[in-house]
């Protein structure tokens, strides 16, 4: 379903991070609404199609402060106890440079992204391509290799 599919439905959880709504325009980067668009996945009422769509979903629950999100979908055997989000890291924009494979016809697939963000001002990037897998049937996040 599209991030549009679906115009009435809002995230049942609270929505974290500073000044993001269901009505905000989504961190990720597609044009839509917060609520409609990552909102959903992050509320539970639906998972990732692809392995791009997560990517975009854990960028924006990074931006949104969802550590919950981010270990619900993260592979168990890498996935870290917890997560500290460091207050003088502001997520700014991503960009997604490569999917490989990682739909409905595949078990497997890869993104390669750059985000940006500025940490106490100073800006930054992360440069990484990130590997998924399907996991008892929602993709998660297994690992990823720092480029630059």
């Amino acid at each position: 379903m599209s991030p549009r599919a679906s115009r009435s439905k809002r995230p049942a959880a609270p929505v974290r991070g500073p000044g993001i709504s269901p009505e905000s325009p989504c961190p990720c980067g597609l044009p839509a609404a917060y609520g409609l668009c990552c909102g959903r996945f992050h509320a539970g009422e639906a998972h990732a199609a692809t392995c791009e769509q997560l990517m975009r979903s854990r960028y924006a629950a990074f931006v949104t402060q969802d550590a919950d999100y981010l270990l619900r979908t993260w592979l168990q055997e890498t996935r870290p106890p917890s997560i500290a989000f460091d207050p003088a890291l502001r997520w700014q924009r991503l960009e997604i440079l490569d999917a490989t494979d990682g739909t409905a016809f595949h078990r497997t697939g890869t993104v390669t992204f750059r985000a940006h963000f500025t940490d106490d001002g100073t800006p930054g990037t992360l440069h990484e391509k990130s590997a998924f897998v399907r996991h008892e049937g929602p993709w998660v996040y297994a690992r990823g290799v720092f480029i630059d």
